[in-house]
């Protein structure tokens, strides 16, 4: 069922897509936010309480001000926040419903999803890339006690739980497993914890590891995980560590099949995050009337956009679709 042409749909109902519906909905334009799982979802997936490294006014979108009592929101501070936002503006949302394609051009698009078709001039794309993992690529990465998504500790307290990776998400991760009494091996594939991690984790985690609360492997590969063990090759040969539960956190990406086989986004071959090709002054892409906005943006390089910098794209594109319509 095609419902009456919209000026807009937004694909990604997280922090960007939000400033993105609404701003373009100041523009007296009509719009519908369109996200394949919860509203803000990759939040939703942040592990329970994790603080938030941005002050509260980085994170805030259409000038709806964060009040917070503590410098630091927390992921529920945040839930919370988006929520009321969407809900002052009476976006139009339609949630738990899967983009399956795109069809026609500029001014006549049809978005296609598992739910029914939407006639739109315009698409704005936020999807960000929390929901694709970087896979290890090795046997027994399937298996059920494998994640590439923390959530809280205290289901491993006193089991045997190896995490992988050692940028924020590792090292917060192994500490918080730690202190609820799980036994944490760290396995890295580089000679040490990354230099990236925040200067207030990584200090904690260093010493953690020298007193050997954690015990660390570095310059070490995975080769396979099996139900009981992860099978690792160190510096000193192979080994096997005892495993009741691993957690690979070992990054995320871009959807691209939804960006290039479902929308038709073309890529900057140049580049070689992969970014797809926009207009910087106006995000719209190399397909004429699709707009991409915040961490996208980036491609693989997953750190050269946020909520704080990726919030202004929406401006830019409800400028340019508001200068179209006219």
């Amino acid at each position: 069922m095609i419902i009456e042409k919209l000026d807009a749909v937004v694909i990604g109902a997280g922090p960007v897509g939000l400033a993105c519906a609404l701003e373009i909905q100041r523009q007296g334009l009509t719009v519908v936010l369109l996200d394949k799982g919860a509203l803000v979802n990759s939040i939703v997936g942040y592990p329970t309480q994790m603080e938030f490294f941005s002050t509260p006014e980085l994170l805030e979108i259409g000038g709806y001000p964060f009040p917070m009592a503590s410098y630091k929101p927390h992921r529920e501070d945040a839930l919370d926040y988006y929520q009321r936002v969407a809900a002052s503006e009476k976006l139009s949302l339609r949630l738990y419903e899967t983009v399956t394609g795109l069809r026609g051009e500029a001014g006549n698009f049809v978005v296609e999803t598992d739910k029914g078709e939407i006639s739109t001039r315009a698409v704005v794309v936020a999807t960000g890339f929390f929901d694709v993992p970087n896979r290890m690529g090795v046997p027994g990465e399937d298996l059920p006690h494998v994640n590439h998504y923390y959530k809280e500790p205290y289901p491993h307290a006193g089991r045997n739980v190896v995490v992988v990776g050692a940028k924020n998400s590792s090292a917060k991760a192994a500490l918080s497993l730690t202190r609820a009494g799980a036994r944490v091996t760290l396995v890295v594939r580089g000679a040490e914890v990354s230099e990236s991690v925040k200067y207030w984790i990584r200090p904690d985690l260093l010493n953690r590891i020298k007193e050997g609360r954690i015990t660390a492997y570095f310059n070490t590969t995975i080769t396979a995980i099996t139900p009981h063990s992860v099978e690792v090759v160190t510096p000193e040969g192979p080994l096997s560590i005892a495993a009741d539960y691993v957690y690979a956190l070992t990054g995320y990406r871009p959807d691209y099949t939804l960006l290039v086989d479902m929308l038709a986004l073309p890529l900057d071959e140049n580049d070689s995050a992969l970014p797809p090709i926009f207009d910087p002054a106006t995000h719209e892409s190399a397909r004429p009337g699709v707009f991409v906005a915040g961490t996208v943006c980036g491609g693989l390089a997953t750190s050269r956009w946020f909520i704080e910098n990726g919030r202004h794209h929406a401006q830019l594109i409800a400028a340019a679709l508001a200068r179209v319509a006219v």
